[in-house]
């Protein structure tokens, strides 16, 4: 079964994506809690600006694929994180799946007050994982790891012209 989307659901999702944006956005700022679709603008940014492939709806252990001229696919699991001025220092990203079919682990970061992407990040899977076995954090045993902690081991891969 092929489980490629066409390019007219692709378009068609972009939309709603484009549309739910703002809303979101307001959202937050009338209530202080996210909608939860960060991880879909995320995820859609992501592939958008650094010319990923979306995998489809819960594949496992990864969200994206980055296909490379000498034909090797690179599985990439994306985390969204919305942030502002008045954000908590030391926010987390959601929890990283263990013994996935990943080879990087991408981080966007968001503004909350309009959830346009302003930074994304990568890091190789393997070197996330090593982190999140080191003893002497709960948090990193649910698999979480905190925003400053992931950019300490990555490379901004992009960033908007603004930043």
């Amino acid at each position: 079964m092929d489980t490629a989307l066409t390019t007219a659901t692709t378009v068609r999702i972009r939309d709603i994506l484009t549309a739910i944006r703002p809303l979101a956005a307001e959202y937050y700022r009338l209530t202080g809690k996210p909608l939860g679709v960060t991880g879909e603008i995320a995820e859609a940014a992501a592939a958008d600006l650094l010319g990923l492939e979306l995998a489809p709806a819960r594949t496992a252990g990864y969200d994206a694929i980055r296909h490379h001229p000498d034909g090797r696919k690179e599985h990439i699991q994306i985390k969204g994180r919305a942030f502002g001025e008045q954000s908590k220092p030391g926010q987390r990203l959601g929890m990283l799946k263990r013994d996935a079919v990943c080879d990087t682990v991408m981080v966007v970061l968001l503004d909350n007050a309009t959830l346009d992407p302003q930074e994304i990040w990568e890091a190789p899977y393997s070197l996330v994982i090593d982190r999140l076995a080191r003893p002497g954090s709960k948090a990193r045993e649910r698999g979480a790891l905190g925003v400053r902690e992931f950019k300490r081991m990555a490379a901004c891969v992009w960033s908007a012209p603004h930043v």
